[in-house]
């Protein structure tokens, strides 16, 4: 896992910068399995046995979210959860949203 789970996301205004192309690039290599879709935001799809373990995964990205101060965008449900991400305050991508898929990733694997 990255280091990037070890950090947390840090408030964001409309002054922070949108991350470069070529930050971006740097950046989603350590998220590998995020999907960046037209610069704006990550995506990723996770898989479940069932929809009881979907929900579980959703309701402790949920309690990491509130805990980052970060919200993704989730939409679930029989054997899957879809996460998105960007930091609305910018409309596009900044290390938060790097930092708070990487969490993911590591709560997706707690529950491998």
């Amino acid at each position: 896992m990255s280091n990037l789970a070890d950090k947390t996301c840090v408030p964001c205004n409309a002054q922070t910068p949108v991350l470069r192309q070529d930050e971006i690039s740097a950046v989603g290599a350590k998220v590998p399995g995020w999907e960046v879709v037209d610069g704006h935001h990550l995506r990723h799809r996770y898989s479940f046995r069932n929809f009881r373990d979907a929900l579980a995964f959703v309701n402790r990205v949920g309690e990491l979210a509130e805990e980052q101060g970060h919200h993704p965008d989730i939409n679930f449900g029989w054997g899957y959860a879809e996460v998105r991400v960007w930091t609305h305050a910018i409309d596009g991508l900044s290390e938060n949203d790097f930092v708070l898929a990487a969490k993911v990733d590591a709560l997706d694997a707690e529950t491998a």
